[in-house]
């Protein structure tokens, strides 16, 4: 009789183990949802979104949109599925609502870059982590001033067709450009966030202006393309040139000889900033507290720095 209640007691043990085991091995099951890739930068980020998802053991589902409406379609998509977080990246507007459906049956919402604008009532379920754009601006123009002074032509590559991205650039750039160099000149034009965009509007910009000292971008795709426009019209006034977003190709270009006698420069906004969205909204659904805004500093990446920020595996 000792004999069995033993083994009964040593059978108790064993699976209340495999219980806790089982409990704490538990998966939590999340939703990705990104814009359908368009630019190298956005291919970054779903790859590092896949890396990180792989990493974290969660039980995924990646979905890319064109649109509002496919957004909002798989955001419905995702609370059938009974995911208990979402990280999204919501460059549409028009997802507040299924969005707030979401938030409705207690799932987290990660917001990644921008943020949906949902009622002030579910503000304890919505996270977001963005990229320091306004500090991107103001680092470019510390950036330029250091490499040609405070007086000079600095032509502006801007982008009005991305929004509140090229604003809030420009703004932090112009703002401190009024500081520490009120006696500089600018030159605008309108580009867009492509290096074939970069190459056209540059070479344009070189014919109409004999003199340009520096030139303000705001993105490493437009910074390639002109760049490669400054070296085919053989201009050497061009002494510096900012960009953004990380790009590895461009990295590259910062020590290459072709362009010694310019000062290549990028503001990080890295794509891999995702990872940390996914490891936050994984943190939040198992428990642990995490701010709920976060903005990633702004660092310059030039030739001192660059080998610091090479990374092979990068897709972009």
């Amino acid at each position: 009789m000792k004999k069995i209640l033993t083994v009964l007691v040593v059978l108790a043990m064993a699976l209340s183990m495999l219980g806790m085991t089982a409990m704490a091995e538990e998966t939590h099951k999340i939703g990705i949802l990104a814009p359908a890739t368009s630019h190298g930068w956005v291919g970054g980020v779903a790859y590092f979104a896949q890396q990180a998802a792989d990493e974290s053991g969660a039980d995924y589902t990646f979905l890319t949109s064109g649109d509002a409406e496919e957004m909002s379609s798989q955001i419905e998509q995702l609370i059938s599925l009974g995911v208990e977080a979402i990280v999204v990246w919501p460059q549409f507007t028009g997802v507040e609502t299924a969005a707030e459906a979401a938030l409705e049956q207690g799932i987290v919402i990660y917001n990644f870059d921008m943020i949906i604008n949902v009622d002030e009532k579910y503000a304890d379920n919505m996270y977001v982590l963005t990229g320091d754009n306004y500090g991107m601006g103001v680092e470019g123009a510390k950036y330029i001033v250091d490499k040609i002074g405070t007086e000079g032509t600095v032509l502006v590559m801007d982008v009005p067709s991305s929004g509140n991205v090229a604003a809030d650039r420009k703004a932090g750039f112009l703002d401190t450009m009024a500081e520490i160099a009120p006696d500089m000149e600018f030159i605008t034009i309108s580009t867009a966030f492509a290096r074939e965009d970069g190459l056209n509007d540059m070479a344009d910009a070189l014919t109409a202006n004999p003199q340009i000292d520096a030139v303000f971008s705001m993105d490493d795709e437009t910074s390639i393309g002109a760049l490669q426009a400054i070296v085919e019209a053989g201009r050497t006034d061009v002494k510096a040139i900012t960009g953004g977003g990380g790009c590895q190709e461009y990295f590259n270009m910062m020590n290459d000889e072709k362009y010694a006698d310019i000062w290549v420069s990028s503001a990080t906004y890295s794509p891999d900033m995702i990872v940390t969205c996914i490891e936050n909204a994984i943190k939040v659904i198992s428990g642990e507290t995490v701010e709920h805004s976060i903005v990633d500093p702004t660092t310059i990446v030039d030739r001192d720095n660059v080998a610091d920020f090479i990374n092979p595996d990068s897709p972009y």
